[in-house]
């Protein structure tokens, strides 16, 4: 690989990484269907720029059902699930939850197919929800730490469910949305998720109180972990294999560490334990099934 497919691997991985901080600091003010639409909206917003400069085609309209079938499960639903949960799960916590994507993505793969599990995706699926469940003890066992308003195990499922809604889109595009215009499909993908959220953000809670914190988040959300994040992730798929794009999920519970210590999370020792096996499960299931990219935010998230 080039160094700068490198380098830009690297950003990509490190932008989806702060994602979910981000999330967090918005959620601190904006409720979390909000926090959903404004991220689909400006993300939007960038890659209409992007497409009418760049030329870029739309998908056709016959597949506005799976394209909205997409949308809500690759951006409306996690989104706001990760909004939601993070107001009780530390941003870090988030982010290897979040590295269940490319499990359920090859559960759900299998299942479709009916294909049978070679023995290193099974042994990778059972040593990456080990890891995960040593992320989650080490999350349960911290103490002296504060916590936010409800439960944090109703977090820890919403989470995992805004990954396994990943998961489904990937399943989704690989089988009804193979050989469209990667930045048209992100465009629509993210317009549509704006326009689903925009009536229940209306009708739903308000932002009460803003601050420059949470409006600076959710930009960086938008323009950033989605817009940009798009743009580096299907730019690096036209230059090099989708096996070393799709290795950016291994850098996430990184990313995800790395910014909740520069966020002061409580992060127990353990959980650099659980990362790291959970990295490992990622690594077997590799070796024998490469899951599909997933069409996000990454991360991303």
């Amino acid at each position: 690989m080039k160094t700068r497919y490198a380098l830009q691997l690297l950003l990509l991985s490190a932008v989806w990484g702060i994602s979910f901080l981000m999330i967090r600091v918005a959620a601190s003010a904006f409720p979390p269907i909000w926090v959903g639409m404004l991220r689909a909206s400006f993300g939007a917003l960038l890659l209409w720029a992007i497409l009418l400069i760049g030329g870029y085609k739309l998908p056709p309209r016959k597949l506005f059902l799976w394209l909205f079938l997409v949308a809500l499960t690759n951006n409306a639903i996690p989104f706001s699930f990760f909004a939601w949960g993070e107001q009780t799960v530390p941003s870090s916590t988030a982010a290897v939850l979040n590295a269940t994507t490319p499990i359920w993505t090859l559960l759900l793969s299998l299942a479709v197919h009916r294909t049978r599990a070679s023995l290193y995706t099974i042994l990778g699926v059972i040593v990456g929800f080990a890891g995960v469940a040593i992320v989650v003890y080490s999350r349960a066992s911290t103490t002296g730490e504060t916590t936010q308003r409800g439960n944090p195990v109703l977090g820890i499922i919403v989470i995992v469910l805004a990954a396994l809604g990943y998961a489904v889109a990937t399943v989704i595009a690989k089988a009804k949305l193979q050989g469209l215009d990667p930045i048209g499909l992100a465009v629509t993908q993210l317009t549509l998720a704006a326009l689903m959220l925009v009536p229940i953000a209306a009708l739903g809670p308000h932002p009460t109180a803003f601050h420059l914190a949470p409006i600076l988040a959710i930009l960086v959300l938008g323009f950033a972990g989605s817009g940009i994040a798009y743009f580096l992730y299907y730019s690096l798929l036209a230059h090099i294999p989708a096996t070393h794009v799709v290795a950016v999920t291994y850098l996430l519970p990184v990313w995800g560490i790395f910014w909740g210590l520069v966020a002061h999370e409580p992060i127990a020792p353990l959980a650099y334990v659980g990362v790291a096996i959970v990295i490992a499960g990622l690594v077997l299931m590799n070796r024998s099934v490469t899951p599909a990219p997933k069409l996000i935010e990454a991360c991303a998230d």
